[in-house]
């Protein structure tokens, strides 16, 4: 995978979607919204995304390296709130060793 770390942060870590099994759960997506994400990425409770090797199966990479959504588009809300040095960020920056990043300003 090749991907231009600077475009965000979060191209380089990923640590959100590796954090904790209960974190990429649906809570305002429409049937619609869940049905755009490929079945088989889905848990068997059609409750979140599915975990697998202790990560979100959607996401795609070494975490704390080169990371992607492999649903970027079609990802939940839980996953678009989370926001580079937020509190939530840093939080599962802190579990892989990572060190803390700037909040992006808006522009």
């Amino acid at each position: 995978m090749s991907i231009d770390a600077t475009a965000s942060p979060c191209q380089s870590c990923g640590a959100c979607c590796a954090y904790s099994r209960d974190w990429p759960r649906f809570t305002v997506e429409s049937d619609d919204e869940i049905a755009a994400i490929p079945g088989y990425l889905v848990d068997d409770d059609g409750g979140g995304m599915r975990w697998t090797r202790g990560r979100c199966a959607a996401l795609e990479g070494e975490v704390g390296v080169d990371t992607a959504c492999g649903v970027y588009e079609h990802r939940p809300a839980v996953c678009r709130a989370c926001q580079p040095g937020d509190e939530e960020c840093l939080t599962a920056r802190h579990r892989y060793g990572l060190g803390p990043i700037e909040p992006e300003t808006p522009r």
